[in-house]
């Protein structure tokens, strides 16, 4: 017997200050004014999306003493921005990325409660952990964590925030929260100390946010590492994935879900939503000159050689963008270059470039937009419905964070084109059955 067919689940990544976005193009708006956020969020809320996602960045981008030029316009605060969505949307999810590095579980436990009883049960945390040092020198502790203790570090936070909106029960309070009477201090039923000693934090208390409407708030979590997907198969409620190939999301699907047992979980208690751009056209034709334009604008000749910098460890800007790729090495005389940590072996990233651009003959820019990935789904909306609903039946994912090139607006095509084509399929919601995200995610 055939199962059932599966449901996608969408959400809508705010385009900004990445190398996604097209400030180029006459449609771009701002990234900091109210009404760029409110537009993507209604429209995604239009469309039955499960959530909207906003990223963070905790410093503006730094390279040999210059700020990038994105960032000048600065990065507003996730969890302000998404207060303030809270008002003008009903069932939208509301998910914002947190840094587990450089916070603390108390204060941050409380603004997610804070969310979640706003929203009334829609608020969602990204955790992320940190290997910038450049972002560390913004706080008291500075420096920067070894992979293996920010995740660490990272699971201890998951672990004592869930305990602190678990120490309230649903019932705890009577409406209104007012006491029933009696003596003026009182340990509510329902109300328990939370008392938490761990490597990272020690906490003794009673936390001081009722029990929110949905339980508490979702997690999601970015990570492709193994410790990332430990962390994610042991914590988290949906996985940000980077897997945009059918095989090799398939791959880490089944690797991701076959962890969830040991954790005494089930494979739907873990949502797998990878990233996915997408250029659409009237023709296949179209789309791919499409999607060809949209990579040009967002690989600029600078952006090119700045992320090449970031490899090779060595000042670029006297090489030609559009020529060829440099024939020296990466300088490894620097554990932190450009204030940012090196991840993985340099020198074999740069021989498999210099290898591919070899056989394709690709000059710098060309290779960098060749190696940061392209559009994920490319053509008429008819053909991106169906690869979507493929990847989705085929447990290559069970469903996309969609990132669009264009703020605010760039979501509206995929909105009114690819969306009812979904519905028809029988794979996507006509109307929301639920009011939390829980219940959006089925979780």
């Amino acid at each position: 017997m055939s199962r059932p067919r599966k449901q996608v689940h969408l959400a809508a990544h705010f385009p900004g200050v990445n190398n996604t976005t097209v400030w180029a193009d006459p449609r771009s708006k701002s990234q900091i004014d109210f009404s760029s956020f409110r537009h993507l969020a209604e429209t995604a809320e239009r469309g039955r999306f499960d959530f909207f996602f906003l990223a963070e960045g905790l410093r503006l981008r730094e390279l040999k003493g210059r700020i990038h030029d994105l960032d000048v316009v600065g990065r507003p605060e996730a969890l302000t921005v998404l207060a303030a969505l809270a008002a003008v949307t009903d069932r939208l999810g509301l998910a914002g990325t947190v840094n587990a590095t450089f916070n603390e579980p108390y204060e941050l436990a409380r603004r997610l409660a804070t969310l979640d009883h706003l929203s009334a049960g829609r608020a969602a945390w990204n955790v992320v952990t940190t290997s910038d040092a450049f972002t560390g020198e913004n706080f008291r502790r500075g420096g920067f964590l070894d992979r293996a203790d920010r995740y660490t570090r990272a699971e201890e936070f998951v672990r004592l925030a869930r305990e602190l909106w678990d120490s309230w029960d649903a019932d705890a309070l009577p409406p209104g929260g007012e006491p029933d009477g009696g003596d003026l201090f009182v340990r509510p039923e329902g109300i328990r100390p939370v008392r938490f000693e761990g490597r990272h934090f020690s906490t003794s208390g009673v936390f001081n946010v009722p029990r929110s409407p949905q339980g508490r708030p979702v997690i999601i979590q970015a990570g492709d590492s193994d410790e990332g997907r430990e962390f994610a198969a042991k914590t988290a409620d949906v996985i940000f994935s980077r897997h945009g190939t059918l095989d090799s999301g398939k791959a880490f699907y089944a690797d991701v879900k076959g962890r969830l047992a040991r954790y005494g979980r089930e494979p739907y208690q873990l949502k797998i939503m990878p990233a996915a751009t997408f250029a659409l056209g009237d023709t296949e034709e179209d789309a791919a000159e499409n999607a060809t334009h949209i990579r040009r604008q967002q690989v600029s000749p600078q952006t090119a050689i700045a992320f090449l910098e970031q490899v090779w460890g060595r000042d670029m800007s006297a090489y030609d963008p559009e020529g060829p790729l440099p024939d020296v090495d990466p300088d490894l005389s620097e554990g932190v270059w450009g204030g940012r940590v090196p991840l993985g072996d340099r020198v074999e990233l740069a021989a498999k470039w210099r290898a591919l651009a070899e056989e394709k003959k690709l000059s710098i820019r060309e290779l960098v937009i060749e190696v940061t990935g392209r559009q994920s789904f490319i053509g008429t909306p008819e053909t991106v419905a169906a690869r979507i609903d493929e990847f989705v039946q085929a447990d290559a994912a069970d469903g996309f964070i969609l990132v669009p090139h264009l703020t605010p607006g760039g979501l509206d095509d995929f909105v009114d084109r690819v969306v009812p084509l979904l519905q028809e399929r029988g794979v996507f919601r006509t109307e929301y059955a639920g009011t939390t995200l829980r219940d959006h995610l089925g979780l």
